[in-house]
């Protein structure tokens, strides 16, 4: 089923135009990973799905009941005396009654997403205290209070350890099973290891599918290193790459 369907739609900021001609259809349970240069629109395309940036409704056509959004972990105050199940139930803040607090159910759905991604331990501990990779399982679990078909994450990896990494995608991968996964990131390993498709996106977008992109690339000794993969993706040409990197 097409949860996501986006035909010919551009974006401009001050008359500079960052989008152009987009066409993009994600599927039902995709992982789709979203690349390409800075500033080259990848987080703009983004901001459009989840509708924070103005478009032309005909211009994106969606089949989801719910979605769930990690933003970029760029402004966290690691000092803020917040604990992670205090950062989960924030994911409620749309029911929470006012003057009332959370309720007894809000409560329980928090704790359900922290066990969702092995956090459940860690819910009376603040926020400053846990690792990179852990706060970003934090805030996965925020996204999952929505109960979402579909999570879109920014650059989930950024400034996490190399292990840190690998325990959000291998999370990710789980969480795939039951629900589309969109990616903005810069991390070759999402590429090689977790995504089925790419959005390649440098104003405009080009579309693949890893198993494509294998099968065109077609290395000799079997090999599909990274550099191949990046030139495929990014301009469809081999890159002659002698896997000495």
């Amino acid at each position: 089923m097409k949860l996501i369907q986006i035909n010919n739609l551009s974006f401009s900021y001050d008359k500079n135009n960052v989008l152009e001609n987009i066409d993009l259809t994600i599927e039902e349970n995709d992982f789709l990973a979203i690349i390409g240069p800075n500033g080259g629109g990848k987080s703009t395309l983004l901001k459009i799905i989840l509708g924070l940036l103005p478009s032309k409704k005909e211009k994106i056509k969606n089949s989801f009941n719910n979605i769930g959004y990690v933003p970029q972990n760029t402004n966290l105050n690691t000092d803020f005396p917040i604990t992670a199940l205090e950062v989960v139930l924030m994911g409620h803040i749309g029911n929470k009654k006012q003057l009332f607090g959370y309720s007894k159910e809000d409560k329980e759905c928090a704790m359900n997403s922290l066990s969702q991604v092995g956090m459940e331990k860690f819910a009376h501990s603040k926020i400053g205290e846990l690792s990179g990779g852990q706060r970003q399982r934090v805030f996965i679990a925020r996204a999952l209070c929505a109960n979402p078909d579909i999570i879109l994450l920014d650059e989930p990896t950024a400034s996490i350890d190399v292990q840190g990494q690998q325990e959000v995608y291998d999370l990710l991968k789980i969480l795939n099973q039951r629900m589309t996964v969109v990616v903005v990131s810069h991390d070759i390993s999402v590429l090689l290891n977790y995504a089925k498709s790419v959005a390649h996106v440098n104003k405009t977008l080009v579309f693949h599918t890893l198993d494509n992109v294998a099968k065109t690339i077609e290395p000799d000794d079997g090999h599909l290193c990274e550099v191949e993969l990046l030139s495929a993706l990014g301009s469809s040409k081999y890159c002659g790459c002698n896997h000495e990197h």
